[in-house]
């Protein structure tokens, strides 16, 4: 068996904030990681700290980027056990798309219409729960997800373990 990790935060941006007021929920962005430590943490977001409108594919660091800048993140990191096949794909799925990122945008519209549970979906364009069950979905991980995700969605996959609630910054 192999694990990976499925993270809920939220930043304070602007943007979380929108998102949390409209939906009510505790988290408006999710990430997928491949390693405890979360050196391999994943999702679709800003690219740069300062700038909302500029995202794409992210590879995200805790103490680095817009986690740096938003160090009160709020965060919830769970663990999901899944087989040596499923993390090899989910793994070779995200490696394929890091590779190719320019290749990538952000799901605006799609991320506006999930609050609604509309689907807006253009070829290569994600929003960060999209991007999260995209990589399930690919490796034949079973999450029960609705079609339009939102980050809230993921506390529902049957199998996730909970392993820290608390501060992003102090994570260990």
């Amino acid at each position: 068996m192999e694990k990976i990790y499925i993270i809920l935060t939220h930043t304070g941006t602007n943007l979380s904030k929108l998102i949390k007021n409209y939906t009510k929920d505790e988290f408006s962005h999710v990430s997928i990681a491949l390693d405890q430590e979360l050196k391999q943490m994943y999702s679709f977001g800003r690219l740069h700290p300062y700038n909302p409108i500029w995202a794409g594919f992210v590879h995200e660091y805790i103490n680095k980027g817009t986690f740096k800048r938003f160090y009160l993140t709020k965060t919830k990191v769970y663990e999901l056990a899944i087989s040596k096949e499923q993390y090899e794909i989910a793994k070779d799925t995200i490696q394929q798309m890091e590779q190719q990122k320019e290749q990538y945008s952000f799901n605006i519209l799609g991320l506006f219409a999930a609050g609604f549970r509309k689907k807006i979906k253009w070829k290569n364009s994600f929003y960060c729960a999209e991007f999260v069950k995209h990589v399930l979905d690919q490796a034949g991980i079973e999450s029960g997800l609705p079609e339009v995700p939102k980050p809230e969605d993921f506390k529902q996959i049957s199998e996730l373990k909970e392993i820290y609630s608390g501060f992003l910054k102090e994570y260990k």
